[in-house]
């Protein structure tokens, strides 16, 4: 998948990138990226994907966020029955979906009456979702992540002390220059984009 920043954006921001730099940018860029989508659980990158989603109350929550399109609800059987793809079913524009009562479909398996219990729970929905351009915002997030690993004085950790009078500390710091990391601010400009609750994704294709 692709990065949610480039080189081009690090040196809008830097000026320009020494060769040892480039040649580290990949897969800092890589890294920061993943820590984005991992944090947000959003890809971000427009793409179509299959998930099956449990539904709560008759409804589905896409959690892959702008949804732009949605193709198809498949209803998954149980038990012998059979799937079966559905068509009285609503998008509301944004990221839910609401189920019909399947009246629309002939010939749905009788155990899916017999009882309430009967009815499928779960759903496989392929939709798009993602922008064409990575945010504004998330950019900078990355740019910001990567340039703190290529201007680190030192790709080391190590022990700094210093004392100044009577007094004295000792400070034991990790290779900053060796691995992106995710600042508190970072956290924080990146939560708008987390799910904040919606349906359990059980499998994706």
């Amino acid at each position: 998948m692709a990065t949610l920043a480039t080189e081009a954006d690090l040196v809008a921001r830097i000026g320009s990138l020494t060769a040892d730099q480039s040649a580290r940018a990949p897969a800092l860029l890589d890294d920061a990226s993943g820590m984005v989508r991992s944090y947000t659980r959003q890809q971000f990158t427009a793409a179509t994907q299959t998930q099956t989603l449990r539904s709560q109350g008759g409804l589905l929550r896409l959690p892959q966020r702008p949804v732009t399109a949605v193709a198809q609800v498949v209803a998954i059987g149980y038990n012998g029955t059979p799937d079966v793809t559905l068509v009285d079913w609503w998008w509301d524009g944004t990221d839910l979906i609401k189920l019909g009562s399947g009246n629309m479909v002939i010939n749905l398996p009788e155990r899916w009456f017999d009882d309430e219990s009967g009815w499928p729970s779960t759903f496989r929905v392929t939709y798009t979702s993602g922008y064409e351009q990575t945010p504004d915002d998330v950019v900078r997030i990355v740019c910001s992540m990567v340039l703190r690993c290529l201007t680190a004085p030192t790709l080391v950790g190590g022990v700094t002390s210093e004392s100044i009078g009577p007094y004295s500390y000792r400070l034991e710091s990790a290779g900053v220059g060796t691995a992106v990391s995710m600042s508190a601010d970072e956290r924080k400009d990146l939560d708008r984009y987390r799910p904040k609750a919606g349906t359990i994704t059980t499998r994706t294709y």
